[in-house]
C-alpha cells in the first residue's frame, strides 16, 4: 500500500521521480525502489517524503482508520494509477 500511495500522491502533486529523487538526497534508482515496492525508507526518509508531499506519515501507511478515528480526513489522489508492468526476464 505504502508504494501505491506514494506514487499516487507524487503525481498528484506533479511532480517527477526525479525530483522526489533529488528533494530526498538519493538517487533514481533507490526513489524507484520505494515506488516500486521493492525497498522501503528509513524513517527519517519517510518523514521527509510525509513533508515533502504535505501528508501525513500515517496516510502514507494506510492507516486510514487511525485518521478517520482522530476525525482527519484526505482524499486519496488516483487510486492504484495504471503502472507499466514488469517485464519478464527470460
Amino acid at each position: 500500500m505504502f508504494n501505491d500511495r506514494l506514487r499516487s500522491t507524487r503525481m498528484d502533486r506533479g511532480l517527477t521521480l526525479q525530483q522526489m529523487a533529488d528533494a530526498l538526497h538519493i538517487t533514481l534508482r533507490n526513489y524507484q525502489k520505494y515506488e516500486s515496492g521493492d525497498a522501503y525508507p528509513t524513517l527519517e526518509g519517510l518523514i521527509a517524503i510525509a513533508d515533502i508531499l504535505n501528508v501525513f506519515t500515517d496516510f502514507l501507511l494506510g492507516r486510514d482508520e487511525y485518521l478517520k478515528a482522530h476525525g482527519v480526513f484526505i482524499k486519496i489522489p488516483h487510486e492504484n494509477p495504471p503502472r507499466h508492468p514488469k517485464s519478464k526476464k527470460i
